[in-house]
């Protein structure tokens, strides 16, 4: 259950947000993230399955960043709530559909080594975070398509979501980072008689199966396509 004073925190950001504008605006003047602060409004879940809150780092920021006196964050405002319809937690219920998870969209570079870097990985400001329509993981990231070796499936520009813990089993389609190579590949895996292969899809495309064993760590399973219009 949330607490009282996440509940004030909450509602303050609200008046906020309606005084900058836009969550964006806010974000902007604040010097912060407004994807951030678009996972709090939407009261998205940690790693640790907790909805993400406003710390005091973040309150801190706000309060600053707005020309608030210090503890703005954490007083009741009430005229002001009322004023602004802002009848508590609920406010979150227009902002959209339910959605699973918001998702970074990282390069073919960082998904070869996205476990590594996904714990402690923070978006950086501005970046495009994608909401992910299907049931995903928490760490799961967004690539866009590069080329036509997987055509006529996916064509170059196409947005694939990328969960690194679902199962890897034949058929799927799946993100490989290959021993010796600088960045992540996207193939279809191919299981037989104990032994791994990754297709490319478009017929013409040059040594279309390689046999990857030892040599390839997959790091995640296409879960969801989404293309560009």
């Amino acid at each position: 259950m949330m607490r009282i004073p996440e509940k004030i925190r909450l509602k303050n950001l609200e008046l906020l947000i309606a005084e900058a504008g836009s969550a964006a605006k806010l974000a902007e003047r604040v010097g912060t993230n407004s994807s951030y602060i678009s996972q709090v409004r939407r009261q998205m879940r940690t790693k640790k399955g907790t909805p993400r809150g406003i710390g005091d780092d973040l309150a801190e920021k706000l309060e600053r960043g707005m020309d608030k006196n210090e503890g703005w964050m954490d007083a009741p405002h009430m005229d002001e709530w009322d004023q602004k319809h802002i009848a508590g937690t609920e406010v979150n219920a227009h902002l959209g559909p339910d959605i699973r998870n918001l998702c970074p969209v990282i390069s073919w570079v960082q998904a070869g080594e996205w476990m590594e870097i996904a714990e402690g990985y923070q978006p950086q400001y501005g970046q495009e975070l994608l909401p992910c329509p299907v049931s995903c993981s928490n760490d799961s990231y967004v690539l866009r398509v590069r080329g036509i070796s997987m055509e006529p499936k996916f064509h170059d520009g196409d947005l694939i979501f990328v969960d690194p813990h679902a199962d890897a089993v034949h058929g799927k389609y799946v993100v490989v980072m290959i021993e010796d190579t600088a960045e992540a590949t996207f193939k279809q895996l191919i299981v037989e008689e104990g032994h791994q292969y990754l297709k490319a899809l478009n017929p013409e495309w040059p040594n279309r199966i390689i046999e990857v064993n030892q040599n390839a760590r997959i790091c995640g399973v296409v879960v969801f396509k989404g293309e560009m219009v």
